[in-house]
């Protein structure tokens, strides 16, 4: 089963559910497992989105996308780059 991924909206605003729930006298894990994450992301999510604002948020999964994209670019180059050099050297 593919793993299912959140938006920044919906993290920032399970965040802010478990946030109130917390504070109404809830437990964490409790209010976690209504949201319907593991504590484990939702630690996760509380570390990575920290004080951001929704703008910011979007802003840095943008940002990380753009990354992984350039370091799979960057992989089939030094992949191409290596089997030409391969290839030139047993020319000679």
């Amino acid at each position: 089963m593919p793993r299912r991924g959140h938006s920044p909206e919906q993290i920032l605003n399970k965040l802010r559910q478990v946030e109130v729930s917390v504070a109404n006298g809830k437990t964490v894990a409790l209010s976690v497992r209504e949201i319907g994450v593991t504590e484990q992301t939702y630690y996760r999510w509380r570390t990575e989105y920290r004080g951001l604002s929704l703008d910011q948020a979007k802003k840095l999964k943008r940002l990380e996308k753009e990354n992984a994209r350039l370091k799979r670019a960057v992989a089939e180059l030094t992949l191409d780059r290596l089997i030409l050099k391969e290839a030139a050297e047993g020319n000679f």
